[in-house]
């Protein structure tokens, strides 16, 4: 009987830690959350959890419209991603964007396996990031081996105002 009663407590016991380290690389993961302005302060990016993936959308532009005399002719219109490959994301405006997908949390405070978009050329990379110890993100974009590639570092902020 204590046996059986044992076994029953060891077995709930394991089952208990197996539930709190999983809860405990959650809560690790969930760092990337948040706003982060972008390298060159053009952009500010919100990185979201769906799905147990990582997905960031652009959600503030620093220049949103198109300057007067933009070769595109759309001069004082909302920037939309007109270098897209598919045609029919053409019309897509900027904002609302989503320029990060798919990232998983790899432990040690980087996230890898994902996609970043860039949309002043309309091409997809390979994308892994890593939160760094001064609280920068370094988001690398690539193709193929991570070897090479670009990367920038984004800085946290908070949410932006909506007045």
């Amino acid at each position: 009987m204590f046996n059986g009663a044992l076994k029953i407590q060891v077995l709930a016991l394991a089952v208990m830690m197996l539930f709190s380290v999983s809860s405990i690389a959650d809560t690790e993961g969930d760092r990337l959350l948040g706003f982060w302005f972008t390298e060159d302060d053009t952009a500010t990016v919100q990185v979201y959890l769906e799905g147990g993936e990582y997905f960031g959308r652009i959600i503030v532009l620093k220049e949103p419209l198109y300057p007067a005399g933009h070769e595109s002719g759309l001069e004082g219109q909302p920037k939309v991603d007109r270098n897209n490959p598919e045609s029919e994301k053409q019309a897509q405006s900027i904002v609302g964007l989503n320029t990060l997908r798919d990232l998983v949390y790899a432990g040690n405070n980087k996230w890898k396996k994902g996609k970043i978009y860039d949309p002043s050329s309309g091409k997809d990379y390979d994308c892994k990031i890593t939160l760094k110890v001064d609280g920068t993100l370094s988001v690398k974009g690539y193709i193929g081996f991570s070897l090479f590639g670009r990367t920038t570092i984004w800085r946290r902020t908070t949410a932006p105002n909506d007045s």
